[in-house]
């Protein structure tokens, strides 16, 4: 099955025992905010140093230390949902059941839910706002919207409707590509659809539906100011190089962009921000390759790839030492929580743009 594939609160700094504590037991690699007390702004060729976080919030549950660590999905900086899901690098069997649990303070305490169906033979975790969905093959999906407390049993392979509606109002068909709206049991493709050669995908970002795509290396969009009854193509400035599949994404304080994956899903991304219509942004000095690019607010960019994490910002590329390496992936919450999730860890910046904290968050066995 796909992952799919995201707390401004009084952050006390934690005791120097604890921040010495080895937190690189959090994985799952899939799926922005910026500048956490951003710290110096390195723009030298070498690259600059790793901070470390604002604090580490590692704590001990009752679970055997027999299972891998756990998944960890975020549902904003608060709340968020926990899934040791293997032991030994195998499914969980009877001897290994699925273990469930919640934090509701993001991450400082976790208490157990009760997993309905913890013996499968996959078992995944899906936390989009209000929601929690467990998949438990062969068994199907159960939801829940009251916290993990009760369960719904959808059957069989297909997702089941709630999490249809979970991914918003309007969605790309998997049949046909077309532009859609949820109306609360299906999704019904609109009467008018933009005039796009190619639609890779459909955002609400305020008062606009932006639908975009890439054909033959070209970018293309599409706008509407009424939920999608008409559309108005808006020219997309052509970049250096070509376009494989092109994303639209919002970010803080009211900003829309949209980034062009490279056709080898690798290359530096083509950049272009909404300001009445779309202008490229150039990343003077960016490296050749990246892993994540989420958009952050002010007018930034964040990117990770193998030359390390920087922010694109005024035209140009620059490296900064976040507490992310060259593994992270990184993506925003609805809230606007940016989350680097890597193999082995997950790692959290929280309040204000320019002046954000950063968290290692893990859960340890006993």
């Amino acid at each position: 099955m796909n992952r799919r594939p995201g707390c401004v609160v009084a952050l006390l700094l934690m005791v120097p025992v604890l921040a010495a504590c080895s937190i690189g037991d959090v994985r799952r690699p899939p799926p922005d905010r910026t500048s956490a007390s951003p710290g110096p702004v390195v723009t030298a060729s070498a690259r600059p140093p790793v901070a470390d976080v604002h604090e580490a919030r590692l704590v001990r549950v009752a679970v055997p230390d027999r299972y891998d660590p756990p998944f960890i999905e975020f549902v904003d900086a608060e709340q968020a949902y926990a899934l040791f899901a293997t032991c030994d690098g195998r499914p969980p069997g009877r001897d290994c059941p699925a273990l469930l649990f919640a934090t509701q303070d993001g991450g400082r305490s976790w208490k157990p839910l009760r997993h309905p169906r913890s013996v499968a033979e996959d078992q995944q975790l899906y936390a989009p706002k209000g929601l929690l969905v467990l998949a438990a093959e062969p068994f199907g999906w159960y939801a829940s919207t009251d916290d993990g407390v009760t369960f719904t049993h959808y059957p069989g392979v297909a997702r089941p409707p709630v999490l249809v509606g979970a991914d918003g109002r309007f969605q790309l068909t998997q049949d046909s590509g077309r532009v859609a709206r949820w109306d609360g049991r299906r999704l019904r493709p609109l009467p008018a659809q933009p005039d796009l050669p190619t639609v890779n995908t459909v955002r609400e970002a305020g008062d606009l539906l932006v639908a975009a795509g890439a054909t033959d290396g070209r970018p293309y969009a599409a706008l509407s100011t009424d939920q999608g009854r008409t559309w108005q193509r808006s020219p997309v400035p052509a970049p250096d190089g070509e376009v494989g599949v092109l994303r639209v994404m919002p970010a803080p304080g009211g900003e829309v962009w949209l980034i062009g994956e490279r056709p080898d899903r690798t290359g530096f991304p083509a950049l272009w921000q909404y300001r009445g219509n779309w202008e490229l942004v150039r990343a003077a000095g960016h490296p050749d390759e990246m892993r994540s690019a989420a958009p952050v607010g002010d007018g930034r960019v964040a990117v990770t790839g193998p030359d390390g994490v920087g922010v694109v910002v005024d035209g140009r590329y620059e490296r900064v030492n976040w507490p992310v390496g060259p593994e992270h992936y990184l993506y925003l919450l609805d809230d606007g929580t940016l989350v680097a999730r890597a193999p082995d860890e997950i790692v959290l910046a929280v309040g204000p743009v320019g002046a954000r904290r950063w968290i290692r968050v893990a859960l340890v066995g006993d």
